[in-house]
């Protein structure tokens, strides 16, 4: 990929999967661009993520076709891969990572991800017609769930998480 930038030209390696699987530490993939999913996320984001993927699990506990997952490999292109926060899955997975739309994706905000997950998992979960997108202001107890009409999100609620 070539970037041009105040007159100056800058090449950015351009990755995929293949590369992808041999790094260490957890990475996601936007278009060739690596991003490192570290620091770890904060306490308050580890608690929110287990409530709502425990209420996720007793919610599909007697459904025969859907299970929520927390943090799995979404490869979505060759050079595109996430790991939501939490996903619930109406299909049976059959490779070591998901590489068809989830029913449902959360993606719990931190600093380092906000952006990220606002702006370009956004867009890349629009594209790929995830059916429900949700997304958890820690800071603000505040969730925002999107519907996806085949076209386009649509803000379907606002959700608010206390106690945490």
């Amino acid at each position: 990929m070539i970037e041009y930038m105040s007159g100056a030209v800058k090449i950015l390696p351009h990755y995929t999967y293949a590369d992808w699987i041999n790094w260490k530490g957890q990475w996601e993939l936007i278009d060739g661009i690596p991003y490192a999913m570290s620091p770890m996320p904060v306490p308050k984001h580890q608690k929110i993520a287990n409530a709502l993927g425990g209420e996720l699990y007793i919610a599909l506990k007697n459904c025969k076709n859907c299970e929520a997952f927390q943090a799995i490999d979404y490869k979505i292109h060759d050079d595109t891969i996430l790991q939501p926060d939490i996903l619930v899955i109406c299909q049976p997975v059959n490779k070591k990572f998901l590489d068809f739309p989830p029913a449902l994706v959360v993606e719990i905000l931190s600093p380092a991800t906000a952006l990220k997950d606002r702006h370009s998992k956004f867009q890349i979960y629009e594209e790929q017609q995830v059916k429900y997108y949700i997304i958890i202001s820690p800071d603000k107890e505040l969730g925002n769930c999107m519907y996806c009409n085949l076209r386009n999100y649509l803000h379907k609620k606002s959700l608010l998480f206390g106690g945490f």
